[in-house]
């Protein structure tokens, strides 16, 4: 199999149809582009979602605490808790583990969300080390968002540019290369979008404001994200090319390695769906906090399209990520 999360047919082949007892407390349940579980828990209903940090050596601390933050986020709620298992592989130091955690108390503290547990270990069973992330959110249950929402007619919307976590492992993995390339302040600015990565502002936003769904870019970046949400919703979207903002930064790197800006994960970005009659509301509370937010097209009935120029492009199923392209 490719690298990578697995493709939708196969998930639902060797996965989901395994999935057999249903528990009548479970509101939401695996699907394609449902990033959380719900559990009815009385008036409020318990969000969590899990993910591994694979695709970056790197900064896995950080990038472990935000990749299921995001998720929780995307249902409209703040998380609350983290569970983190790091696996490492023989030889790894103590310092190494430290920082991972370094990192990890950092970023948590700044989202205002504790670290309630986890497990930590050496092990011959992986050659880098590999961080999952559980996180865990409460929600008034008839306040939930959740990917399977979007409605015929509501305008797409995404925040800050694609590429954007992508953009962030790829300049420190290759940093050097890159500076002779484009320059050190160049590489410097891609670094830091490392510091963007986070979605919970704009989700909470989105939950407030009545968002019909919403969906954090990762894997398969912008145009797998909005497969996955049509998917969900069972309706279709046209996008625009054009109003799809991309950072210089993103573009030269994906240049060098001749890669899909669009297709390359972009956790730090939100997809969002609202009427049109919600928009402008939605827009000036996201741009009041800072949050850069562009309308990039609109949820049709069926057929599933990128707009560029006078070309109709059919967008496919999201498949290996672009930064496993990356060598």
């Amino acid at each position: 199999m490719k690298v990578g999360k697995l493709d939708t047919e196969l998930l639902q082949k060797i996965v989901f149809q395994h999935i057999t007892c249903r528990r009548e407390e479970v509101l939401v349940r695996p699907g394609v582009g449902e990033d959380c579980a719900v559990v009815d828990f009385g008036n409020d209903a318990c969000i969590l979602s899990t993910d591994p940090i694979t695709g970056t050596a790197k900064e896995v601390g950080r990038l472990a605490v935000h990749i299921s933050c995001n998720d929780v986020a995307s249902n409209g709620v703040e998380p609350l808790g983290l569970m983190l298992t790091i696996m490492a592989p023989e030889g790894t130091t103590a310092a190494e583990i430290e920082e991972i955690m370094r990192q990890a108390g950092k970023e948590a503290a700044k989202l205002n969300v504790e670290i309630i547990g986890g497990h930590t270990e050496i092990t011959t069973a992986v050659n880098r080390i590999v961080v999952s992330s559980t996180a865990i959110g409460r929600q008034v249950k008839n306040k939930v968002v959740s990917t399977k929402g979007a409605r015929v007619a509501d305008c797409v919307l995404m925040t800050k540019t694609a590429g954007l976590e992508g953009t962030a492992i790829i300049a420190h993995e290759h940093e050097n290369r890159l500076k002779a390339y484009m320059g050190e302040e160049m590489v410097e600015q891609a670094k830091g979008m490392m510091d963007k990565i986070s979605v919970v502002p704009e989700g909470v936003i989105g939950g407030e404001m009545g968002v019909s769904s919403m969906h954090d870019i990762t894997e398969g970046g912008v145009l797998g994200a909005v497969w996955e949400m049509c998917e969900a919703s069972k309706v279709g979207v046209v996008l625009y090319k054009e109003r799809i903002k991309i950072a210089p930064e993103t573009v030269k790197i994906c240049r060098f390695f001749n890669i899909d800006p669009l297709r390359l994960i972009s956790s730090g970005c939100m997809l969002m769906t609202i009427g049109w009659e919600k928009v402008d509301g939605l827009v000036q509370s996201l741009t009041e906090k800072g949050i850069e937010v562009s309308v990039i097209g609109e949820i049709i009935r069926e057929g599933r399209y990128l707009v560029e120029g006078n070309q109709k492009i059919e967008i496919m199923p999201p498949e290996s990520d672009e930064l496993y392209k990356v060598v």
